[in-house]
């Protein structure tokens, strides 16, 4: 609910109306039928991850004096019930979601058949697949020998209640967990005729249940899913004799101990068994315990197997090439001539690749210098930058190990640079290093030394850049890559606070500078003249922003927003905020670029970023924004805007009621998708 004297909507909501939305897009009829399935595995991935930390935190918050929090307006009793009764009813919307497109499935010939619809062949098929992949993996517990530690949250479990027939006092209890990731979650039996048919590896456990414990004289078998998650906050322990990587290792033990904040069970479970589950989880009334359907852990449906229907999947866009980017010349004497902008899906992440393999070759280049935040699995930007250092390049990088659940793969990769040669910076106390930045000094004959810097809005990671919409500004702006190099040079001095004349830089100035661009814009407003702002974040959800927003408002300056997950403001609202608009996108991709764009009285000032309008990144992070000056790259970035702000297919109005209501189409208005005019824009320009 929004409090309604601050008019500021509980952020937590405000996630879970985002959620709401990716939700929509398993129905929406855009959506092709094997996507809409990959769908209900995000929503239910992010639904844990919410779990795992914002529950978890407010949780912690009920045992804890207000004052020690800050923010004695936080309710988080209140906000926990809220949040629970939300995650009822998508519960209830999701499993009608499932259900239908089970049922979709089947209008094309293809049937999620249990174990209890197997024909004899399938059977045999199913029997001889558990005999040879399955059986050696399972290693079931008696729930008699069950221990609170014992237990994966990550994982799913069947609760298999063990009986003889015609015998009630022979009853017994058991999980076993199903061995997801050293084997997949679905399995394709053989076709018949023009029909497909998967079965899941759960139910592949239940066929075969008596091969378990039929040993030891059990005859009758029934199975029931269950899943809970745990707080995964952690506890950094602070002891200096340690190093941070030690340290780190030791506190991601605490996300396998730690309490469970959520309980989902297979409703026709007997109370009996949930009772002895509950009891033996420490789960108490504080939790949210969830009755919910046949099946779990529905974020392996992101991995569904691909089925060869026409139509079933996203239209295949290969990564178009940037135009300035042909391979045939040095990609260092396109970026001296003038400023580059690659926009990852749409055009290739391999430019950076390509960037990073010529600097770590090139005799000119003496140092490289780069930020990591999450770092595929197996990246080929390390193992540029190692390369680098194997040809005698300096290179540094800051690895940011505090990367929420990819800290084990930061932590190895930390090593491995370590081992190869390069620096690795792994901490600053009190700050997460969320800036994406790369910087390449090099020899050059007219210059000692020249810098090349990259600026980015997400992270230089591969596999991500595959499904995040991000944008990256190479430069060769002496200005620029001079206090880029600044900002590396805080990592050594944590304790000198640098002047930046370009780069906005939090914490320490990043809130007050654009305050004060909005306090510009509402001069120039209250004179009469032209004045607006457009922002395009992943979330807004810093209250002085709000606030100050609301008051450019009311002083005349229009305001779009696009937000694509936390809203916390109200758009609409008579007399605080008649003049902002706000819209969230959901589509194929994920938006995660952050661009803000101010009028200044006609000369506009264009900025993209790594962080969102949040309390943490302004306070607890080191982030940057940068300016964007060449004239043409503005252009480009207005583009965009436009073709997201003209969506009448994917994009959602916020507010604090009709939020997540898609835009109308007037009669013989034409489609416009935006990620798709987009895509059509560079492929476009490519050509």
């Amino acid at each position: 609910m929004a409090k309604k004297k601050a008019h500021i909507i509980n952020r937590e909501l405000s996630w879970l109306q985002f959620n709401a939305r990716v939700l929509q897009e398993s129905i929406d009829p855009d959506t092709p039928l094997l996507e809409k399935i990959k769908f209900l595995g995000i929503y239910s991935n992010n639904l844990d991850e919410f779990f795992r930390i914002r529950v978890a935190t407010l949780n912690r918050m009920t045992g804890v004096n207000k004052k020690l929090y800050g923010d004695v307006s936080i309710n988080p009793r209140k906000t926990l019930k809220e949040i629970n009764l939300v995650d009822k009813q998508k519960q209830v919307e999701f499993q009608g979601i499932f259900r239908s497109i089970v049922h979709d499935l089947a209008k094309n010939n293809v049937f999620i058949v249990n174990e209890k619809e197997l024909t004899k062949e399938q059977g045999e098929f199913v029997s001889a697949y558990f005999q040879e992949n399955v059986r050696s993996k399972l290693f079931p517990i008696m729930l008699g020998n069950l221990r609170k530690a014992t237990l994966d949250d990550r994982s799913l479990y069947l609760a298999v209640v063990l009986q003889v027939r015609n015998n009630a006092d022979r009853e017994r209890y058991a999980l076993i967990e199903v061995p997801v990731g050293p084997l997949p979650r679905f399995l394709r039996l053989p076709d018949q005729e023009d029909k497909k048919y998967i079965i899941l590896l759960d139910d592949i456990i239940r066929y075969c249940l008596d091969d378990i414990f039929s040993v030891f004289g059990f005859n009758v078998f029934r199975a029931y899913a269950i899943k809970f998650t745990r707080d995964a906050e952690l506890d950094i322990d602070s002891d200096i004799s340690k190093s941070f990587l030690e340290i780190m290792s030791e506190s991601l033990k605490q996300r396998d101990v730690g309490s469970p904040v959520r309980f989902t069970y297979d409703r026709h479970m007997p109370e009996k068994l949930l009772n002895i589950l509950l009891a033996m989880l420490q789960i108490t009334k504080r939790d949210t315990v969830l009755p919910s359907g046949r099946y779990h852990n529905f974020r392996d449906f992101m991995h569904f197997p691909d089925l060869e229907i026409p139509g079933a999947t996203f239209e295949k866009w290969p990564p178009l090439s940037h135009p300035a980017l042909s391979g045939k010349e040095s990609i260092f004497s396109r970026i001296r001539k003038t400023d580059i902008m690659v926009h990852y899906p749409y055009q290739s992440f391999h430019h950076i690749i390509d960037l990073l393999r010529e600097a770590s070759i090139d005799p000119q280049v003496r140092a490289i210098k780069m930020t990591l935040y999450r770092v595929a699995s197996s990246s080929n930007v390390v193992n540029a930058l190692i390369n680098a250092a194997r040809n005698g390049k300096e290179v540094t990088v800051f690895l940011e190990v505090q990367a929420r659940f990819d800290e084990e793969a930061n932590i190895f990769w930390a090593e491995k640079m370590q081992e190869e040669g390069v620096r690795v910076i792994q901490s600053i106390p009190g700050f997460k290093v969320h800036a994406k930045l790369l910087l390449i000094r090099r020899h050059e004959i007219d210059e000692k030394n020249v810098y090349y810097a990259g600026i980015s809005t997400g992270n230089f990671n591969e596999t991500t850049a595959k499904i995040y919409a991000d944008s990256t500004l190479f430069t060769a702006n002496k200005e620029i890559a001079s206090e880029v190099n600044t900002v590396f040079h805080l990592f050594d001095s944590k304790y000198s606070i640098p002047r930046f004349k370009h780069l906005v830089v939090a914490p320490f100035a990043m809130r007050n500078f654009f305050i004060r661009l909005i306090n510009n814009e509402i001069r120039i407003a209250k004179k009469g003249r032209e004045a607006w702002i457009i922002l395009k974040l992943n979330s807004l959800a810093d209250e002085k922003i709000v606030r100050k927003l609301y008051e450019a408002s009311q002083s005349g300056v229009k305001i779009k927003l696009i937000i694509r997950g936390i809203c916390v403001l109200i758009p609409g609202v008579p007399g605080l905020s008649d003049n902002i608009e706000a819209i969230s996108i959901v589509d194929r991709y994920l938006e995660h670029a952050r661009v803000f764009v101010f009028c200044d009285g006609g000369d506009n000032k264009y900025f993209i970023s790594s962080a969102d309008w949040m309390v943490r990144n302004f306070d607890n992070r080191i982030e940057t924004a940068c300016p964007v000056y060449d004239k043409a790259l503005q252009q480009e970035l207005m583009k965009m805007l436009q073709i997201q702000w003209s969506d009448n297919s994917k994009a959602r109005f916020l507010g604090e009621k009709n939020t997540n209501e898609y835009r109308d189409r007037e009669t013989g208005e034409q489609k416009i998708q935006s990620q798709f005019e987009t895509y059509a824009f560079f492929r476009n320009r490519s050509l």
